[in-house]
């Protein structure tokens, strides 16, 4: 039976998710490329995949047409499809895209997280640092998406959150290249960010925003 994961790990059958097939094999093949299960530049085989998912050809096909438009497959004429291979300018501009989202989400966030919103910052934060802490890198991923996501929100502007959502599992698949390197000092820069939001202090949580995306640049190019 094909089952999906969750950021605790647990596997949940297809059936409990409510997805269309298509969609449940999608997120769970995207999950595998964010993951580092399937490589950057790894042949995807349509058999393969229907065959450890248990499932026909079509949705994995219809799966993988979706993940080209989304950029993390390549279609190659007569030859199938690969895993996508995240180039040195496609990094670049996402860094850049980041940073001027986040610096903003900062700067709204300080001014207007709701008290719940700022609790669950902190919970994600308490998380995300005892996960790292304990080298649980293969939870890590998930909760860096969970916190980010977080983050958007309690800026309060749904457009600026549905554009970073757009980003989420590219940002997540980037993550995993570095988590190794920079797990602790992500989190700890992450909690900087939250205890300027709760400060309401803008300027600060701006910074430290700024900060974090600069030292996830580095970390990555240092890396590539």
């Amino acid at each position: 039976m094909l089952t999906l994961t969750r950021p605790d790990d647990r596997p949940v059958p297809v059936g409990r998710t409510h997805l269309p097939l298509r969609a449940a094999v999608h997120d769970e093949v995207r999950r595998r490329i964010t993951d580092g299960t399937y490589a950057q530049g790894e042949r995807l085989f349509e058999e393969q995949i229907a065959a450890e998912l248990q499932v026909s050809r079509n949705p994995v096909r219809e799966a993988l047409q979706q993940l080209a438009a989304e950029g993390f497959v390549e279609l190659l004429p007569r030859r199938g499809a690969r895993v996508a291979i995240i180039s040195a300018e496609r990094a670049r501009e996402l860094f850049e895209v980041r940073e001027s989202l986040e610096r903003l989400v900062a700067q709204l966030a300080a001014q207007r997280c709701q008290p719940e919103q700022l609790a669950q910052l902190r919970r994600d934060v308490a998380d995300g640092l005892a996960a790292a802490e304990r080298r649980d890198h293969g939870a890590l991923p998930a909760l860096n998406t969970r916190f980010h996501h977080t983050f958007a929100a309690a800026a309060n502007n749904a457009l600026l959150a549905d554009m970073l959502d757009q980003l989420s599992h590219v940002i997540e698949w980037v993550y995993t290249k570095r988590i190794a390197r920079r797990g602790v000092d992500s989190w700890i820069e992450h909690g900087q960010i939250v205890e300027a939001i709760a400060a309401g202090d803008a300027d600060a949580a701006i910074a430290h925003a700024k900060t974090h995306i600069t030292n996830a640049q580095v970390a990555y190019e240092d890396e590539s």
